[in-house]
This record gives structure tokens, C-alpha cells and sequence, in this order.
């Protein structure tokens, strides 16, 4: 028996309409996910994730971790990568706003050393999908912001290297000033440094 006074979710989801819009980015692999969201007088209504539409959009990785963050103004986090279990990562932001970056640190990869950033934000609904092999970080632009990301693989802390996030060479144009970053990340290590630890970009692998 269904109480006829509560919303179904699978009325909701049919009602959401088209599904994402994926739109390639200028490194070829990262894509920003404009969800399709449903809006009435109750509030809103979006599909998140679909294993299968992802799949459809060229994304076969198995993305089974969830994490979560919360951070305060001017916080930036990064650059973290796995060397040699690189992650993917759908990344998405259910409070504030940020700015996310990834940066292509593939051996080989013609954009190798480049980056690509995309604002997200709870109003937006936008998500940044990050193919394995890249560093990823971001910076706060709201008062506070809280980041939900799904990532491949497992986080494996032996494996993991943090890049600088003011390296000269990647020129990262963050819209910080001074940022408030933790002592780890205080002590990333150069684009130059990092490239003679650089494993393989096609492992099954956090940032």
C-alpha cells in the first residue's frame, strides 16, 4: 500500500525530462555535467548520477568511493593525485560555491602540465568529471562550501602526491589571494618535481 499524499520517486524521475548535458572541455577527457533539474513550488528535483546515461556520455569508470568535504571561505585544497592508481572523479557541490581545477598530468598526454577550472555551486547544479591521470583541487568562493565528489578506486595515501597549487609552470589563475591551505598541502611538490614519480594513466584509481 502507497500513501497517495507522498511524492513517488519514480515520478520524479521520470518527470526530470532529458538527461544530462555533457560538454567537453578544452582538455580532451574532462567534462562539465549540466544536470537536467526539475523545479515546481515544492523545491527541486535532479538526477545526480546514473551509472548507465554516464556510460552513454563515455564514461566507463567505475565511480563506487563518495566523499565529502566541508571547508570555509578563501580554503583551497590541493593539488592531490594517486600515481600509480589514478582516480576519476565526479565532482559537484550541495552548499556554496567553488572553483574546481584540474590539471593534466598524463606522461605523454599532449596537454600534459595544462588545466582546465569550472565554477560549481549549489545554484549551478554543475559537476566536473575528471578522467584518471589528472591532479584536482579547488578553492572556496562562498562563505563556506560543502563538496560531494565520487571517485574511483580507493584512496591509498602511499600512493598519493600533492602538487603545489602556486607552481609557476601550471599558473594556475586561482580567484584567491591568500588562501588558507593545509600544512600538507603547503609542502606539494613542483609540476618538474612530481614528473619522475609519475606513474601510468590508465590504472584504476583522490583528491
Amino acid at each position: 500500500m502507497t500513501d497517495g499524499n507522498k511524492n513517488n520517486p519514480e515520478e520524479e524521475r521520470l518527470g526530470s525530462g532529458k538527461p544530462p548535458c555533457f560538454i567537453s572541455q578544452a582538455i580532451p577527457g574532462v567534462l562539465l555535467v549540466e544536470p537536467r533539474v526539475q523545479r515546481d513550488e515544492r523545491g527541486f528535483f535532479f538526477e545526480s548520477y546514473n551509472s548507465a546515461v554516464w556510460k552513454e556520455a563515455g564514461i566507463e569508470d567505475r565511480l563506487d568511493q563518495d566523499n565529502h568535504s566541508f571547508s570555509t571561505a578563501g580554503v583551497l585544497r590541493g593539488l592531490h593525485a594517486q600515481l600509480e592508481r589514478p582516480q576519476a572523479k565526479l565532482v559537484r557541490v550541495i552548499e556554496g560555491e567553488i572553483y574546481d581545477v584540474a590539471v593534466d598530468i598524463r606522461p605523454g598526454s599532449p596537454s600534459f602540465g595544462l588545466w582546465v577550472a569550472a565554477v560549481l555551486s549549489a545554484e549551478n547544479f554543475r559537476q566536473l568529471y575528471i578522467p584518471p591521470g589528472f591532479a584536482h583541487g579547488f578553492c572556496v568562493q562562498s562563505a563556506q562550501a560543502q563538496v560531494a565528489y565520487k571517485v574511483s578506486g580507493s584512496w591509498d595515501p602511499a600512493d598519493e602526491i600533492t602538487i603545489a597549487w602556486d607552481d609557476p609552470q601550471l599558473a594556475i589563475d586561482w580567484p584567491v589571494e591568500k588562501p588558507v591551505i593545509s600544512e600538507k598541502d603547503s609542502r606539494g611538490v613542483s609540476l618538474a618535481e612530481a614528473s619522475a614519480r609519475l606513474g601510468p594513466s590508465d590504472g584504476e584509481a583522490e583528491s
